[in-house]
């Protein structure tokens, strides 16, 4: 367990911004443009079927055959890449290659994003081991905990790197998203040292809610509570009657 000394900074501003990321090269026009959230979580998924299209050498695809690997409706596909300016050709579709650099570019995925992991429990760990985030653009560069037990040891082709040096961390191996894999008690004031030290790009699976900065990009993932989503949802399934108890039903 991660336990690194905390440094507070009072009350922060509560930010969640999902947003596609600007290139240096991009227009003004096109650096302004904001998709909506749910466009941008769409877009990820058709990015995943894409370069897996991609990869089996297909060169074009319909809106209904990319919304159902999707599992997304063709008419949100639609309108989802009308935002990117790419609305693709009457009974030819789109093709492949073309509209997976446009959703690459629209999501900040042309970058090269350095990723440092703060805690080496069983999360960060698996975190560290996952070899997709390479394949979508993302290199783990450090792994940090405060356990001396773990400092010094390899997970995969990383060596856990001591808290302690977290900001000297960042600064060499250039990180510019830093994923808290962190327990509620320390994941504050560890979050305080991150954005302190220049990293505006947050994602955390701390069980707790963070302030940050308004220029910061926080996003939360809490499986706990997603879980819970899903039961309340199971149970409806398993018991049709408790839709049918609802005022209003």
């Amino acid at each position: 367990m991660c336990s690194p000394p905390g440094c507070g900074h009072g009350n922060r501003i509560w930010s969640v911004t999902l947003s596609p990321s600007q290139t240096p090269d991009e227009p003004a026009a096109e650096a302004a443009r904001q998709l909506p959230p749910a466009t941008v979580s769409r877009l990820t998924l058709y990015l995943r079927t894409l370069n897996a299209l991609l990869s089996e050498g297909t060169e074009r695809v319909s809106s209904e055959a990319l919304a159902e690997s999707a599992g997304v409706g063709s008419a949100n596909v639609r309108k989802d890449l009308s935002y990117l300016g790419s609305y693709g050709t009457r009974g030819v579709g789109y093709e492949v290659a073309h509209l997976s650099r446009k959703i690459a570019q629209a999501l900040g995925l042309t970058h090269e994003w350095r990723v440092a992991i703060v805690g080496a429990g069983n999360l960060g760990r698996a975190l560290a081991r996952y070899a997709g985030f390479e394949s979508r653009g993302f290199d783990v560069v450090a792994l940090l905990d405060a356990d001396q037990m773990l400092v010094g040891t390899e997970i995969g082709w990383l060596r856990v790197t001591d808290v302690a040096d977290l900001e000297h961390t960042l600064e060499k191996t250039r990180a510019n998203m830093v994923v808290l894999a962190l327990p509620a008690a320390v994941a504050q004031s560890v979050c305080d040292r991150v954005v302190d030290a220049g990293i505006h790009s947050i994602l955390s699976f701390a069980p707790v809610a963070l302030s940050v900065p308004a220029f910061v990009n926080l996003r939360k993932v809490d499986m706990a509570t997603e879980l819970q989503i899903l039961a309340y949802h199971a149970q409806r399934l398993a018991d049709p009657r408790l839709d049918e108890d609802r005022p209003g039903a």
